[in-house]
């Protein structure tokens, strides 16, 4: 480790500390690419945090949408159709497949195919 890695790791925030750890678990997932290198239009995996889960609506049908965040970036999960799924919660991590696309801005994958992984310590 080099002098200056060693300084950024002293004065990193606890924001900043918690972003490299979940940078670093993301990238031990086999085949899974950091959410801020996504390509749009296409069929991705990635590996994350749940940072939150809510119940909304989608033009009157039921919705769950979740924030799926990896330290690169965050991704918006919404399945359609859903009031609750056993194990989407906020603080589980998840490994998503899915068509990435744009939606106000925000990358998004509609309807994921996941797998719940351990959280640390499990």
């Amino acid at each position: 480790m080099t002098l200056t890695e060693r300084v950024r790791k002293v004065l990193a925030s606890q924001a900043e500390i918690e972003a490299d750890e979940e940078r670093a678990d993301a990238l031990r997932v086999p085949g899974c690419c950091p959410v801020a290198a996504l390509p749009h239009r296409e069929r991705a995996s990635v590996s994350g945090v749940l940072r939150s889960v809510t119940l909304r609506p989608r033009e009157g049908v039921p919705a769950i949408e979740a924030e799926l965040y990896d330290g690169s970036g965050a991704l918006d999960l919404v399945w359609l159709g859903r009031r609750r799924i056993a194990g989407i919660e906020p603080g589980r991590r998840l490994k998503v497949d899915g068509m990435v696309c744009l939606v106000d801005g925000r990358r998004t994958v509609f309807n994921p195919r996941y797998e719940l992984r351990a959280r640390p310590g499990e």
